[in-house]
């Protein structure tokens, strides 16, 4: 029976590129039939590198049958997952997250959880000498993933190793790393399209802080000001979103990518009161701007009180 390989809900670049990756390892190498799927559409930025590495886009699913082989990547928690996760044959999970806990197995399984920015990063380990057999497509992706991630290094979840990896794939690939990272930052930037729905879920997870169950929202873009222009539209957009997805608020971050800062739209008291109290900020308008902050994972959940 194939193997499924999947990553989150609202696929980015890392949960779009490293099932593909890690599918073409199983089958190529190790003989083990596998594909990746993905748990929603791909977001701008995946989208670019699917074609600009000519990679077919995974077929994308809404849950998994009782007893299907699968692989989790890039996650652990039960929540970004689909609702039969725990009925699936789960095989392995390669991860770069907190341990959530909540995941069920039907035995023992491989296990790889490692503090590096991409989960891409941590199956270049993994695959070693035998990533020289992989087309330019896998390391291609693998290095867009890595890039993203850290947004080209400017985030603080980056480790020698990252950059590493990084340097090492765009050497091998004939890649400038700062021209084509610009390629897929405007790709992530380019959110003319989407509905303000669509915007809060694009990149978003639900976590729960003190008694409150939050979506917290992150957009990185090189434009802020494309996604700041709508903050009205988005504000009262995060009233139906919250209510549909059963959570008390939405945070939304805007992450400056060249200018390492977040913007928090601030719709409420509510999340005048998590700002003052997670970054130690003074809010006076319905958006706070918050230097430095860059990742959602090392700076953004760890602070968060209500």
């Amino acid at each position: 029976m194939t193997i499924q390989v999947l990553g989150h809900k609202s696929p980015d670049t890392d949960s779009t590129g490293s099932p593909i990756i890690w599918a073409w390892y199983m089958t190529e190498i190790k003989g083990e039939a596998a594909k990746p799927v993905l748990l929603g559409e791909p977001n701008t930025e995946a989208a670019f590198m699917l074609t600009h590495w000519n990679l077919d886009k995974p077929e994308i699913i809404a849950d998994v049958a009782e007893g299907a082989p699968v692989v989790i990547v890039d996650t652990n928690n039960p929540a970004e997952l689909p609702a039969g996760i725990n009925k699936a044959d789960i095989r392995a999970i390669i991860d770069h997250h907190k341990l959530v806990g909540g995941l069920e197995t039907k035995g023992p399984i491989d296990i790889r959880i490692e503090p590096l920015a991409c989960t891409a990063t941590i199956m270049h380990k993994m695959i070693g000498d035998d990533l020289a057999k992989a087309p330019k497509g896998i390391k291609g992706a693998m290095l867009t993933c890595i890039l993203s991630d850290t947004l080209e290094f400017r985030s603080p979840t980056t480790t020698p190793v990252d950059k590493a990896v990084a340097e090492s794939l765009a050497a091998d690939l004939g890649i400038d790393i700062p021209a084509y990272a610009a390629e897929m930052f405007a790709a992530k930037s380019d959110v003319s399209s989407f509905s303000d729905a669509e915007l809060l879920r694009m990149d978003s997870k639900e976590y729960t802080v003190d008694g409150k169950d939050f979506r917290v929202s992150v957009l990185e873009t090189t434009a802020p000001k494309t996604v700041l222009d709508r903050k009205d539209s988005l504000m009262a957009a995060m009233v139906d979103v919250a209510q549909e997805d059963g959570a008390d608020q939405v945070l939304l971050f805007v992450v400056d990518i060249l200018n390492e800062e977040a913007t928090l739209l601030v719709p409420n008291d509510l999340v005048k009161t998590v700002a003052e109290k997670s970054f130690g900020v003074t809010v006076t308008g319905d958006t706070v701007v918050l230097p430095g902050i860059m990742s959602r994972k090392k700076q953004i959940i760890p602070n968060l009180k209500v």
